[in-house]
This record gives C-alpha cells, structure tokens and sequence, in this order.
C-alpha cells in the first residue's frame, strides 16, 4: 500500500546559505527555505533580531555534551518549537 505525499507549499528546495552576524562575527548557514521562514517566523514572534534567536539558539547548542553544528540545532529547535513542546529562551 502507497502513501501520497503531498510536497511543502513552494514544492521542495535545497539549502539556502545565508550570512549573519553572532557573537560579534559573521558565519554562514545553510537551511532550506522553509526552516529560514519559520525562523523568521519565531523570532518576529519573540520580537528578537533573527540574528539575536540564532545566537540564542548557538549559545543553548554550546553548552551540550556533544554539540551538533549551528543548523542541525536550529533545525531541531524549530521542531520541538511546531511541536508545542519549546521554552523560551
């Protein structure tokens, strides 16, 4: 039995590399259109600089035992974050 999957509205797309500014210096990251969207979405809704929610992202990320790389962190937050299950930082 096969499952129909419908693609994200804009259709799927590849990584999207993008300069910002954290911690004083400019780094680059790479996410798909649709995590750059719900980013912005997140940090409009903080009423946070994008750049001021992805050094608050970066800064929570540091301090794990193992931490993975800025965009696998920032795409794992804005799930937990969809899911209802974030805190505020």
């Amino acid at each position: 039995m096969s499952m129909a999957v419908a693609p994200p509205a804009g259709g799927f797309a590849g990584p999207v590399k993008r300069s910002v500014t954290i911690a004083g210096h400019e780094t680059s990251i790479s996410l798909e259109p649709v995590f750059w969207a719900a980013l912005e979405a997140e940090a409009t809704a903080r009423a946070l600089p994008l750049s001021a929610l992805i050094a608050a992202i970066d800064a929570a990320r540091i301090v794990a035992d193992d931490p993975p790389n800025l965009a696998s962190a920032i795409r794992s937050w804005l799930l937990v974050q969809a899911q209802g299950a974030g805190s505020v930082s």
